[in-house]
Protein backbone atom coordinates (compact mmCIF):
# COMPACT_ATOMS: atom_id res chain seq x y z
CA UNK A 1 0.00 0.00 0.00
CA UNK A 2 2.60 1.99 0.59
CA UNK A 3 4.40 1.55 -2.37
CA UNK A 4 1.41 2.70 -4.23
CA UNK A 5 1.47 6.01 -2.35
CA UNK A 6 5.48 6.45 -2.78
CA UNK A 7 4.68 5.58 -6.65
CA UNK A 8 1.74 8.13 -6.98
CA UNK A 9 3.98 11.15 -5.23
CA UNK A 10 6.57 10.38 -7.30
CA UNK A 11 5.20 10.36 -10.81
CA UNK A 12 3.25 13.81 -9.15
CA UNK A 13 6.94 15.15 -8.75
CA UNK A 14 8.25 14.48 -11.86
CA UNK A 15 5.04 15.74 -13.65
CA UNK A 16 5.36 19.16 -11.99
CA UNK A 17 9.04 19.46 -12.38
CA UNK A 18 8.55 18.63 -16.42
CA UNK A 19 5.56 20.74 -16.57
CA UNK A 20 7.73 23.72 -14.99
CA UNK A 21 10.62 23.08 -16.92
CA UNK A 22 8.64 23.40 -20.25
CA UNK A 23 6.89 26.21 -18.88
CA UNK A 24 10.45 27.97 -18.55
CA UNK A 25 11.39 27.46 -22.02
CA UNK A 26 14.59 25.40 -23.23
CA UNK A 27 18.22 26.44 -21.77
CA UNK A 28 20.10 29.23 -24.12
CA UNK A 29 23.16 30.35 -23.47
CA UNK A 30 23.21 33.64 -21.20
CA UNK A 31 25.05 36.80 -21.74
CA UNK A 32 25.30 39.76 -19.20
CA UNK A 33 24.81 43.15 -20.60
CA UNK A 34 24.69 46.33 -19.01
CA UNK A 35 21.78 49.64 -19.20
CA UNK A 36 23.44 52.09 -16.88
CA UNK A 37 24.21 50.82 -13.54
CA UNK A 38 22.04 48.19 -14.09
CA UNK A 39 23.20 44.92 -15.03
CA UNK A 40 21.14 42.56 -16.89
CA UNK A 41 21.31 38.47 -17.23
CA UNK A 42 19.93 37.74 -20.70
CA UNK A 43 19.38 34.82 -22.46
CA UNK A 44 20.71 34.64 -26.45
CA UNK A 45 17.99 33.91 -29.15
CA UNK A 46 20.77 34.08 -32.28
CA UNK A 47 19.43 31.30 -34.12
CA UNK A 48 16.42 31.23 -36.29
CA UNK A 49 14.70 28.70 -34.14
CA UNK A 50 15.65 30.90 -30.84
CA UNK A 51 14.35 33.92 -32.46
CA UNK A 52 11.27 31.92 -33.19
CA UNK A 53 10.60 30.99 -30.21
CA UNK A 54 11.68 33.61 -28.08
CA UNK A 55 9.56 33.37 -24.93
CA UNK A 56 6.42 31.88 -25.68
CA UNK A 57 5.58 29.94 -23.24
CA UNK A 58 6.95 31.31 -19.96
CA UNK A 59 4.77 31.64 -17.05
CA UNK A 60 7.65 33.84 -15.30
CA UNK A 61 11.07 35.50 -15.62
CA UNK A 62 13.07 37.13 -12.81
CA UNK A 63 13.17 41.00 -12.69
CA UNK A 64 16.69 41.42 -14.20
CA UNK A 65 16.48 38.62 -16.47
CA UNK A 66 15.23 39.41 -20.34
CA UNK A 67 15.83 37.84 -24.13
CA UNK A 68 18.48 39.38 -26.33
CA UNK A 69 17.45 38.58 -29.92
CA UNK A 70 20.56 38.90 -32.55
CA UNK A 71 20.47 39.03 -36.24
CA UNK A 72 22.52 38.23 -39.20
CA UNK A 73 21.71 41.41 -40.57
CA UNK A 74 20.72 44.95 -39.71
CA UNK A 75 16.65 44.70 -40.84
CA UNK A 76 13.34 46.32 -39.63
CA UNK A 77 12.83 43.33 -37.10
CA UNK A 78 9.37 43.00 -35.82
CA UNK A 79 7.72 41.42 -33.07
CA UNK A 80 4.58 40.16 -32.01
CA UNK A 81 3.51 37.88 -28.73
CA UNK A 82 1.85 35.04 -29.97
CA UNK A 83 1.66 32.36 -26.99
CA UNK A 84 3.75 34.46 -24.90
CA UNK A 85 2.12 34.59 -21.82
CA UNK A 86 4.06 37.76 -19.99
CA UNK A 87 4.00 41.58 -20.77
CA UNK A 88 6.97 42.93 -22.31
CA UNK A 89 8.71 45.73 -22.69
CA UNK A 90 11.07 45.23 -25.96
CA UNK A 91 14.17 47.75 -26.77
CA UNK A 92 15.36 47.85 -30.44
CA UNK A 93 19.15 48.26 -30.40
CA UNK A 94 21.27 49.73 -32.59
CA UNK A 95 24.43 48.25 -33.38
CA UNK A 96 25.97 51.19 -30.98
CA UNK A 97 24.18 49.86 -28.55
CA UNK A 98 21.86 52.90 -28.45
CA UNK A 99 18.14 52.04 -27.69
CA UNK A 100 16.31 53.25 -30.79
CA UNK A 101 12.82 52.80 -29.38
CA UNK A 102 10.88 51.08 -26.69
CA UNK A 103 7.49 49.16 -27.13
CA UNK A 104 5.08 47.59 -24.95
CA UNK A 105 3.69 44.47 -25.71
CA UNK A 106 0.81 42.54 -24.15
CA UNK A 107 0.24 39.13 -23.57
CA UNK A 108 -1.48 37.04 -26.45
CA UNK A 109 -1.55 39.34 -28.96
CA UNK A 110 -0.78 39.63 -32.25
CA UNK A 111 -0.10 43.70 -33.22
CA UNK A 112 3.21 43.98 -35.46
CA UNK A 113 6.00 45.94 -32.41
CA UNK A 114 8.98 47.36 -35.36
CA UNK A 115 11.71 49.21 -34.42
CA UNK A 116 11.70 53.04 -35.70
CA UNK A 117 15.14 51.65 -38.32
CA UNK A 118 16.98 49.07 -38.98
CA UNK A 119 18.46 47.24 -35.71
CA UNK A 120 20.50 43.59 -35.23
CA UNK A 121 19.19 43.54 -31.80
CA UNK A 122 16.30 43.62 -29.97
CA UNK A 123 16.12 43.18 -25.69
CA UNK A 124 12.93 42.00 -24.00
CA UNK A 125 12.23 42.40 -20.48
CA UNK A 126 9.36 42.16 -18.23
CA UNK A 127 7.23 44.84 -19.01
CA UNK A 128 8.02 48.88 -17.70
CA UNK A 129 11.09 47.46 -16.69
CA UNK A 130 12.85 49.84 -18.73
CA UNK A 131 10.46 52.75 -17.42
CA UNK A 132 10.94 52.46 -14.01
CA UNK A 133 14.68 52.69 -14.26
CA UNK A 134 14.47 55.82 -16.46
CA UNK A 135 15.61 53.84 -19.50
CA UNK A 136 14.80 54.92 -22.68
CA UNK A 137 15.36 56.10 -26.17
CA UNK A 138 19.21 56.58 -26.33
CA UNK A 139 20.47 55.08 -23.69
CA UNK A 140 23.48 52.80 -24.17
CA UNK A 141 23.48 48.60 -23.50
CA UNK A 142 26.67 47.19 -23.07
CA UNK A 143 27.82 44.01 -23.68
CA UNK A 144 26.25 43.23 -26.83
CA UNK A 145 27.91 40.10 -29.00
CA UNK A 146 30.16 41.34 -31.81
CA UNK A 147 29.54 40.86 -34.83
Amino acid sequence: MIYKYLTILATSFLFILTENAAAQGPSLPIIELKAGMYRIEAELADTPAARQTGLMYRTFMPTNTGMLFVFPEKAIHCFWMRNTKLPLTIAFIDDDGKIVNLSDMEPETQNNHCPRGPVRFALEMNQKWFAQRALGPGTVITGLPKR
